[in-house]
């Protein structure tokens, strides 16, 4: 049996170390992710610039980096990672982390430090045990002998040196190819660009760009999107000014395309089939000057909140929230809406590189789980329409089965009484000539185009 744990101390962390040894044992022993688990860390933490960057960097990677380190320390330990009591397992990889991917920190400095951790969230044994392996560790080097040959297995090789779980390398191999599929990988590892959305109801993009400038926070425009921002990292939403005022949100630009494809107009009844926390909705309502109604629904009555709180922020008075279940609306809007926007639960493959443990969290069943649960939320938003209505379909997922196959199935089963419509005019000319936008949708891609994976379907009631 394992020792069991001692709970860990309350309170602000003391060092970078600690609020990311702290973040990754939170996400290893609780249901959150290690970004949400960070976050709650740092707001109550006293640590400065160079302490958050640390934790950051620390918590960050060892959670990309968690199976290829899990692999490594096998060869040290007579006892596999995952048999060791959680403290001790994320002590181990805080410090191999240290050891082999941060050049700048002495070894000594990750041993000592991943040791007093240990010592003081773990079990009794643990102190002298961690010493052992890391000190090994440290030694001996990563084991890079033992990694697969490239030539003799491809998607072993990618795996360990990519940090991702096998199958997943094994699916994007498949439909990607290797040069690509390298690609993918490569940029899920990379700290991915801050994006914010600026509310043209209280400001303009170009003034909130040159104030921010003014402040000494790095920002250039987006991409796809004319009310996107992109902002230098370290950056904290409420210590600016034009996030305190509702003039800015946080939100990647390929979820800002799908309500641009959705185009809702002043004075429509809009429905957000998934709203929380609020991202769409709040932008729907911008959108559409703050005129008309925006039913923003969602199953989780604490995550609905949040979307009270944005809109409350923003300055927008049109959005209702109903707490109800997505496949229950069309008992309350049957027929009626003008749009609807179904962003659905997804595997949540295209974020990766924004949740870095979530590779680990994931298994192939998943993907044909959440496909039947996408595909039950799409008729009932289907349902939702009024004959001539639109309706977008949107994951932050790159599988065809949770995407494309999805919409294909959806239509065959509807029998013409909805039809995908093409793109192409609601698209930015650099995304126009995507595969899929003529046929009505569009994959996005974190390597081939720099926001989030995320797929976007528009559909239109005829009948």
């Amino acid at each position: 049996m394992p020792a069991r744990p001692r709970t860990p101390r309350s309170g602000g962390a003391v060092s970078g170390r600690d609020a990311a040894f702290q973040a990754l044992l939170a996400a290893e022993t609780g249901s959150v992710y290690v970004d949400q688990a960070l976050t709650r860390v740092l707001r109550r933490a006293a640590l400065s610039a160079r302490e958050r960057a640390l934790a950051t960097e620390l918590a960050y990677g060892v959670a990309r980096r968690q199976g290829t380190l899990d692999w490594a320390l096998a060869h040290f330990s007579r006892r596999a990672p995952e048999r060791l009591d959680p403290p001790v397992r994320v002590a181990l990889r805080l410090g191999a982390y240290q050891l082999w991917y941060l050049d700048r920190i002495p070894a000594h400095a990750a041993v000592d430090e991943s040791v007093r951790l240990v010592r003081r969230h773990g079990p009794a044994y643990a102190a002298g045990y961690v010493n052992a392996v890391l000190r090994a560790a440290g030694r001996r080097g990563f084991p890079h002998a033992a990694v697969p040959p490239r030539e003799r297995d491809l998607a072993g090789h990618l795996a360990l040196v990519h940090a991702h779980p096998r199958w997943l390398v094994d699916r994007w191999l498949a439909r990607l190819g290797p040069e690509e599929t390298e690609r993918l990988l490569a940029a899920n590892n990379r700290v991915p660009p801050l994006s914010a959305r600026v509310n043209r109801l209280r400001a303009e993009p170009q003034a909130v760009a040159a104030a921010l400038a003014d402040r000494g926070v790095p920002v250039e425009p987006g991409r796809f999107v004319p009310e996107a921002l992109r902002i230098g990292h370290g950056v904290q939403p409420a210590e600016l000014e034009a996030f305190r005022e509702g003039a800015l949100t946080w939100q990647d630009e390929s979820s800002m395309l799908a309500v641009h494809v959705l185009d809702p107009q002043p004075g429509e009844l809009v429905v957000d089939v998934a709203a929380a926390p609020g991202g769409k909705s709040t932008h729907i309502a911008e959108r559409m000057g703050d005129r008309g109604r925006v039913v923003a629904c969602d199953v989780d009555r604490r995550r609905l909140a949040k979307v009270g709180e944005a809109a409350r922020r923003l300055g927008l008075r049109c959005i209702e929230r109903l707490a109800l279940d997505g496949r229950r609306l069309p008992e309350r809007l049957g027929g009626r809406a003008d749009r609807v926007l179904a962003d659905v639960p997804c595997t949540g493959l295209g974020v990766i590189a924004r949740r870095p443990d979530l590779r680990w969290r994931k298994a192939p069943g998943d993907v044909e789980a959440l496909a039947r649960l996408q595909r039950e939320l799409l008729r009932a938003a289907a349902a939702c329409l009024r004959p001539g209505g639109v309706l977008v379909y949107s994951t932050c997922t790159t599988e065809p089965e949770e995407n494309q196959q999805v919409v294909e199935a959806f239509l065959a089963e509807a029998g013409g009484a909805l039809v995908a419509e093409d793109l192409r005019p609601w698209l930015p000319a650099p995304l126009q000539d995507e595969p899929g936008t003529e046929r009505g949708w569009i994959q996005l891609w974190p390597h081939r185009h720099g926001v989030d994976g995320f797929f976007i379907a528009r559909l239109r009631r005829v009948r």
